[in-house]
């Protein structure tokens, strides 16, 4: 897909880095687009988007939410993808919580039982 701008033509793909199957981020950014798609199908307009991150550009915005549109069959199956391995992730987190967090979980049993 093909953006017309007044100076050139760009490639909608060049607004992203494609890292992995399922890593796919807005370039110049750490941010992946699964977070700008969020916010936008949650129902939140292009401009409530840009101003929840504010180091990202209106137009690239614009340039997640066309290309999700582009490719919404692909993309869906990406987000689901991306939820399954977050869900993963924290059930694995939830199971095996770090020293720090089995030490802050004592601690908060312990106060529990003074009030």
């Amino acid at each position: 897909m093909i953006l017309m701008s007044e100076t050139k033509e760009i490639e909608l793909s060049e607004y992203f880095d494609f890292v992995a199957p399922d890593v796919i981020r807005i370039r110049g950014h750490r941010l992946g687009i699964e977070h700008v798609l969020g916010y936008y199908l949650e129902g939140y307009s292009p401009e409530e988007i840009a101003q929840e991150y504010p180091g990202l550009s209106l137009e690239k915005v614009y340039a997640t939410i066309t290309y999700y549109l582009r490719n919404r069959e692909e993309l869906d199956a990406y987000l689901q993808q991306v939820h399954d391995r977050d869900e993963q992730a924290w059930q694995r987190w939830v199971g095996n919580p770090s020293p720090l967090v089995q030490r802050l979980q004592v601690i908060r049993e312990e106060q529990a039982k003074y009030k």
